[in-house]
């Protein structure tokens, strides 16, 4: 018998709970022994729940018992996350952790740790949910160089701009719809500021260069610009609007930012609609490789979780290499990047087109049916940085969107 102690009984926890007594016979046999959960840290009693009898409240009875061999944190959080996680590793125990932000902050430092103490940090669920992700990073991408990761990596803000697209519906309708399905928190700002996505490219970053990228660094918008009419310009030129994570390596270095998109129809996250995310990985050998799946949600997480603690049970004799360092890594300058920009500008075509052309000779102009006093322009792609001196002539610009 393997036991095993989760930290938190939230969504996530009680997930794993019912993951593993669902498919207890087949995760049994996959991890070579029964896995008993044994006790559950929460401040909360659970009367009733599967868990009454297990419920603790001192993380030390967990810490000290030697019988624990995998703690799985499901807090949420940096702290006291990171210091119930750095102890158990140092106690030889291996983790198996849920936790994006404790991960993109301290990931490299805990790898150290359980590699210095005989233990392994796993964190498949801390990016795509229930999407396998993580471990391809580290195994199956072995004999790649990775050039490019660009994901849909929130659910929520995913169902956010699929409902503005197919309804017509401004961004406060969306939220309010996305709260009362319990898609979005209360306060979304992680979410609909781009946060969320901004730590799980960091994840995804540092094990592409194997070191560590800090998420402050990264160049991050979120949705809440985006409108209904930006919606009724990409349907007249055929693309989707999408929150775009990416990290790409270029002739300056690897850049990462996180903002909204257009894409059309022949790119690969086209169709990854609703509360789905899609990861796409280019490879120098392989080429481009898909991830879709169900990126968030308690059972395909939980699920997400439960596949690494049955790897841990499979390794406590050794080490689960990863690389990732402690080193950090300079991201290089976003404005080196490469897009075609969608503009919106006051006035109109007729008394401005000669104004535009000056500054982008090749641009398109474009109206949509029923905005008034306003049109837009599509530009070929062009360097960030050439971007913002030529739009810089342009007077009267609402906004402008990254063309992919």
């Amino acid at each position: 018998m393997i036991n095993i102690a989760i930290l938190g009984y939230g969504t996530i926890g009680s997930g794993v709970v019912e993951v593993i007594d669902t498919n207890k016979d087949s995760i049994s046999a996959r991890a070579g022994d029964t896995i008993n959960v044994k006790y559950v840290l929460d401040l909360r009693d659970f009367p009733g729940s599967p868990v009454e009898d297990k419920i603790v409240h001192d993380y030390n009875i967990i810490l000290n018992d030697p019988e624990i061999k995998v703690v799985v944190e499901v807090m949420g959080g940096v702290e006291p996350a990171f210091t119930f996680v750095r102890d158990a590793l140092v106690k030889g125990k291996s983790v198996a952790t849920s936790n994006k932000a404790l991960v993109a902050k301290h990931g490299a430092e805990l790898l150290q740790i359980a590699r210095e103490n005989g233990s392994n940090f796993l964190f498949e669920a801390s990016v795509g949910g229930g999407i396998p992700i993580i471990r391809p990073m580290y195994s199956s991408f072995t004999a790649d160089e990775i050039l490019e990761i660009t994901g849909i990596l929130n659910g929520t803000t995913n169902y956010m701009l699929t409902k503005m697209a197919g309804e017509g519906l401004e961004f406060d309708e969306v939220l309010k719809q996305a709260q009362d399905h319990g898609y979005a928190e209360k306060d979304p700002t992680a979410d609909v500021e781009g946060y969320d996505a901004c730590r799980k490219i960091a994840i995804l970053t540092s094990l592409m260069c194997g070191r560590q990228v800090d998420f402050e660094d990264i160049y991050t918008e979120g949705i809440t610009g985006i409108e209904a009419t930006d919606f009724k310009y990409a349907k007249v030129i055929n693309k989707s609007i999408k929150l775009f994570a990416t990290s790409k390596v270029t002739d300056a270095g690897i850049v990462s930012m996180v903002s909204p998109v257009l894409i059309g129809p022949e790119h690969p996250l086209f169709s990854v609609n609703d509360v789905f995310n899609g990861i796409l990985v280019k490879g120098n050998v392989l080429g481009d490789t898909m991830f879709y799946g169900s990126g968030a949600g308690k059972l395909p997480t939980a699920s997400a979780v439960v596949a690494d603690i049955v790897d841990l049970c499979k390794h406590f004799d050794r080490n689960i290499m990863m690389s990732w360092s402690k080193e950090k890594l300079t991201l290089a300058d976003r404005k080196s990047m490469h897009h075609g920009f969608f503009v919106r500008v006051k006035g109109n075509i007729g008394d401005r087109i000669e104004e535009i052309g000056k500054a982008f000779p090749k641009a398109i102009c474009i109206e949509a049916p029923g905005i008034a006093g306003e049109f837009a322009f599509v530009t070929e792609p062009m360097a960030e940085s050439e971007y913002d001196s030529k739009v810089s002539q342009i007077s009267d610009v609402i906004k402008m969107i990254r063309i992919e």
